[in-house]
């Protein structure tokens, strides 16, 4: 396709005129959807994260509430008794803990006054005597991060159960009403209890979600793997631990970031849920899709309309072009049918044959008038020979065939002879260059006879050129204005100098110089003006150069330019300057090499 043609820019423009306002409003439209869904999204994850901090909240309130019921068997534990009832007293004691949150594992506790653990795992007591509090228990920190379960140092005891991950609540029994502690209780808590409320919460397999703690320990994950470790990323710290709003949301990492943070006096945890990007967008990006789908169905009906349209809008251009093409080579009788139709096309059409047809009637007229006016112009300016020049002449072979009675009378009688047929043939505008330099030599060596040999000619001519053909009478006249103007009587050494040679991109250059008298500076210049109207106005040359006085130079030069412009059609150039290196003029003609010109 080329694009510079009407019907490739039609097509152009509508496509673009279409696919820009449409992918434009795709794009808004999707960035729009983007971010709507992006802030909705996010305030209802804070309002479900909130809701969800608060049963987590309830479930660890009941739980430490369920802890403190330890205190009803407070004389118990300070006592250390070791009969029947006191055991069982504390047995009743930790199973109503395990009762009141359903998903407790087991609950520990370690009597200081005898060295006493008791272990209550799903209902099942084990006791052992004489050992050390558990490690774990003996810390300030209220709530383990998850972990798997163990049997708190009961090395005596066969775990019954398969362990599994729990989280902890610890608190040390103190004597109230002083700060001494008397014991330790530990609640192990199935991380089931945090699973069934954070399930409820996220979308598993498409999002994630974390619990951590204040020292960056996950209690929750995806990956119960991950279970109990420690939580490093660059987000987690630049996006929620940075930031004290208790709950806000952000992006980083492609993925949309709501965090809810639980802080109370009994522990700090983070509640974060992370929403990927993609599956955010998930439904703008199925919306875009049915758009690009609507689009495609439009650009193929687009195309469609736009092709047959083109089509029938410069069908006719084309072929108008066509008929201008034929014309410019020359056909000028080309039929164009008539268009019927009434657009502005058809209108363009019909005017231009009716133009062609004006045009058919009037060319040969105009042609041959045209033809006859240049003809008759080259005939008249060849025929502007001097007839003084002719007269003195004879004078002078006169003068010596009555002095004389030798062979030179001969020589210079041929001379003329060769000169007078030369010109008369007025037929032949165009002669070879090896004529037109006999002609010049014939009418140099009578100038030598006039002036006594006090000047000498050389001749500097690329042998492969005698052949070309070239306008005839172009060199003569400038010579005959040397020895009109520029030469010097009475002074030796003057010098004629005449080259022919080949330049580049096939043209002729002949430079004709002299050592004579030099042209004054105001005179070149209306020399040179005179030789720039001959060339706009050639037309005009006959009446122009009819007025002007016979010893003006710019006669014989205004007619040799005059026809190498007619001629070779404005390709040929003819200046003339004062010579740089000595005295003397400088003419310089450059033409077109061409085999072959019009003879007539």
């Amino acid at each position: 396709m080329k694009f510079k043609t009407i019907r490739s820019k039609l097509i152009i423009f509508l496509l673009l005129a279409t696919i820009i306002p449409i992918s434009a409003t795709m794009l808004v439209s999707y960035h729009y959807t983007s971010e709507s869904l992006k802030k909705r999204m996010a305030t209802e994850n804070m309002n479900l994260l909130f809701q969800g901090a608060n049963n987590l909240s309830t479930l660890l309130d009941n739980l430490n509430r369920a802890s403190s019921n330890i205190y009803t068997i407070q004389s118990l534990i300070q006592g250390g008794y070791n009969d029947r009832y006191s055991e069982s007293r504390v047995y009743d004691a930790l199973l109503y803990m395990t009762s009141v949150v359903p998903d407790v594992y087991q609950v520990y506790l370690y009597e200081n006054k005898n060295n006493k653990a008791t272990l209550v795992t799903l209902n099942t007591p084990s006791r052992n005597y004489n050992i050390d509090v558990h490690p774990s228990t003996d810390s300030d920190e209220h709530l383990l991060p998850t972990h798997l379960s163990h049997t708190y140092g009961l090395t005596s005891l066969t775990a019954n159960h398969t362990a599994r991950h729990v989280f902890t609540l610890q608190n040390k029994i103190q004597k109230i009403p002083s700060t001494e502690v008397i014991g330790h209780l530990a609640i192990d808590v199935d991380i089931k209890a945090i699973t069934s409320i954070v399930h409820n919460l996220y979308n598993p397999g498409a999002e994630k979600f974390y619990i951590i703690d204040h020292n960056k320990q996950l209690i929750y994950s995806d990956d119960e793997t991950q279970y109990g470790q420690a939580f490093a990323s660059a987000w987690y710290d630049e996006g929620v631990q940075a930031n004290e709003q208790l709950q806000s949301y952000f992006e980083a990492e492609d993925s949309l970031f709501v965090y809810h943070k639980i802080k109370n006096n009994l522990t700090d945890w983070t509640l974060v849920k992370e929403i990927p990007i993609a599956y955010l967008t998930k439904e703008a990006k199925n919306a875009a899709a049915i758009n690009i789908l609507l689009l495609a169905i439009s650009l193929i009906t687009i195309i469609g309309a736009t092709m047959i349209i083109s089509i029938r809008l410069t069908m006719p251009i084309r072929q108008l072009s066509r008929y201008m093409s034929l014309i410019q080579s020359g056909q000028l009788d080309v039929a164009i049918p008539s268009v019927k139709s009434h657009d502005e096309i058809s209108n363009i059409i019909n005017r231009f044959r009716e133009m062609m047809n004006t045009i058919n009637n009037l060319v040969l007229r105009e042609y041959k008038l045209e033809l006859s006016s240049k003809n008759n112009q080259l005939k008249a300016m060849q025929a502007q020979i001097n007839p003084h020049f002719l007269n003195n002449t004879l004078q002078i072979i006169g003068t010596l065939a009555l002095e004389q009675n030798n062979m030179r009378i001969y020589k210079l009688l041929s001379s003329l002879a060769k000169m007078m047929k030369y010109s008369m043939h007025n037929n032949n505008k165009v002669v070879k260059l090896i004529d037109e330099l006999d002609h010049v030599k014939a009418y140099i060596e009578l100038q030598k006879e006039r002036y006594e040999n006090q000047f000498n000619v050389q001749f500097n001519i690329d042998e492969s050129l005698l052949s070309m053909p070239v306008p005839k009478l172009i060199l003569q006249p400038i010579v005959e204005n040397y020895f009109k103007h520029g030469f010097q009587r009475n002074t030796d050494n003057q010098q004629l100098l005449i080259q022919v040679s080949a330049l580049p991109a096939h043209t002729i250059c002949i430079k004709i110089s002299n050592n004579g008298l030099p042209i004054a500076p105001e005179k070149l210049e209306e020399l040179h003006q005179k030789l720039e109207y001959t060339s706009s106005n050639l037309l005009s040359l006959a009446e122009h150069d009819s007025d002007e006085p016979s010893s003006n130079p710019s006669i014989g030069l205004n007619n040799v330019l005059t026809r190498l412009k007619l001629l070779y059609d404005n390709k040929a150039t003819l200046d003339i300057d004062n010579n740089p290196e000595n005295k003397g003029t400088i003419v310089v003609i450059i033409f077109p090499a061409q085999v072959k010109l019009e003879r007539e």
